[in-house]
């Protein structure tokens, strides 16, 4: 996402919640001074921000159901194979070419990755609106699933990428081991991160979060093997 991009969600954002005026500096790139903290747990490695001006670590709690943001304002909603098998029966179709045909798009876009580099990616998306196009992937819209009452009407079927939100995560080749990375997505919806002095308070979303990432991260590996999705770096 642009700055420019960021910035508006963030002036959305603040017209229902209180967002911290330095965290929003951060966001928007304005503090640099930003050290990298890691964190195993489990078999995730979290990646936590820490300010070295204000001393604190930037931390996160989900504030559902008095916000739902990250499913009213969605950028795309990539499926691994299980998600496709599972959604699908959830649809009542019976076979997955069906569900792919009428509910899908397949779509490739290019992400900065974790070291710099640009990471190519091609994947099977769930349409977020019934007639979504390829040209509004990537773009802010609200979740066709999404009901008024702010909650998921597919859960707990819904697509594993909506069980990371605000994370990112990805692999690294470790001494021949695979690796999982986590850490936070500032695309200026979420109006749940916060300072604090140590990781005490996040310990029991960290220990939640590695179980869901690292197995979400397996069920990507296993739909690029299968052909469902591709990704390659330049």
């Amino acid at each position: 996402m642009s700055q420019k991009e960021i910035q508006e969600s963030l002036d959305l954002l603040e017209k229902d919640w209180d967002f911290d005026p330095i965290l929003r500096k951060f966001v928007l790139g304005q503090i640099t001074d930003v050290s990298d903290y890691a964190i195993k747990v489990k078999d995730v490695v979290f990646h936590v921000p820490f300010l070295n001006s204000e001393k604190k670590y930037i931390l996160w709690k989900c504030f559902w159901p008095d916000c739902h943001n990250c499913c009213d304002r969605q950028g795309r909603l990539p499926l691994t194979s299980d998600d496709l098998i599972t959604i699908g029966k959830g649809l009542k179709y019976k076979n997955t070419a069906e569900f792919i045909k009428n509910e899908t798009l397949t779509v490739t876009y290019d992400e900065p990755g974790p070291s710099g580099q640009m990471t190519t990616m091609t994947t099977i998306n769930l349409k977020r609106k019934t007639d979504e196009t390829p040209e509004e992937d990537g773009t802010h819209i609200s979740c066709r699933f999404l009901d008024d009452k702010g909650g998921c009407s597919m859960h707990p079927d819904r697509p594993g990428v909506c069980y990371l939100y605000p994370f990112a995560s990805w692999l690294e080749n470790e001494g021949g081991k695979a690796r999982v990375h986590a850490t936070y997505q500032f695309t200026g919806d979420c109006p749940g991160f916060y300072l604090a002095d140590n990781l005490d308070q996040m310990k029991e979303e960290l220990q939640a979060y590695s179980t869901t990432i690292y197995d979400y991260n397996m069920a990507s590996n296993r739909t690029n093997r299968e052909g469902f999705s591709s990704v390659s770096f330049s």
